[in-house]
């Protein structure tokens, strides 16, 4: 069955084409530019004719659009999706739906209990426990912002580009401010995933899966096992199947 799989981020969106587990082809778009006319124009031929089309925003005004351009094929996932796991959590409606499905795609994918690291504008945490729900998480800044923040904030502070494992001892402004945005962000995630690893009765059975562009850069560093970019969009592909069966 072809799916279309969609994840929106507060930077940009990605549309995936899927035949059952198979991702077939992918398109993107900046979220700022989100229209239901600009939604066709790059998904095209995929819409011809339409198959169902599942969605994770994390972005709510953006929805309007997919609903224009969809119609009654989409799916927009949220708390009150059937979603296969459960939710033990105060607020349900206040949890980004895009941290829902990480946990979906976490248990079937990798088992549970669990960790999802996603590396995105923020980085999140989210814990599925044994009884396979989900449980919370922890919301930090995202490396990307708080270099963002770095140069935005000093005067002589550059933008720079993340390199993985760079010398500790920066021999130059560029240089010593990668070293601290990898060293010192993997310490801060490393810090937060200890915590929340003693929170689990036996924490060495935890899966520990990262997802999310940064997470190529960190993953081996924190000794997650699992760098899986298109997590997410596998979470969607399997709440869709979980509807029809």
């Amino acid at each position: 069955m072809k799916r279309i799989l969609i994840d929106v981020g507060n930077t940009r969106v990605k549309a995936v084409l899927a035949e059952d587990a198979v991702l077939l082809g992918r398109r993107s778009l900046p979220t700022r530019e989100l229209s239901a006319s600009r939604i066709r124009e790059v998904l095209g031929d995929w819409m011809t004719p339409l198959p169902r089309v599942v969605l994770c925003s994390v972005v709510p005004r953006t929805n309007a659009a997919f609903q224009e351009a969809f119609a009654d094929q989409l799916l927009i996932v949220t708390h009150e999706t059937p979603l296969g796991v459960g939710i033990d959590y105060p607020e349900p409606a206040s949890i980004g739906p895009d941290r829902l499905v990480n946990a979906v795609a976490l248990a079937e994918l990798y088992g549970k209990p669990g960790i999802v690291v996603d590396f995105g504008t923020a980085v999140t945490f989210d814990v599925l426990s044994d009884a396979g729900n989900y449980t919370g998480g922890v919301i930090a800044p995202g490396v990307e912002m708080m270099n963002d923040y770095m140069c935005e904030r000093t005067a002589l502070l550059p933008r720079i580009d993340l390199i993985k494992d760079p010398p500790v001892l920066g021999r130059s402004t560029v240089g010593a401010m990668q070293s601290g945005a990898f060293y010192g962000y993997a310490g801060m995630v490393r810090r937060i995933l200890d915590e929340l690893l003693q929170t689990f009765n036996r924490p060495g059975s935890a899966a520990l899966v990262a997802t999310g562009g940064a997470g190529a850069l960190f993953h081996d560093e924190l000794g997650i096992q699992a760098y899986d970019p298109d997590l997410t969009l596998h979470g969607l592909r399997l709440i869709d199947a979980y509807q029809s069966s």
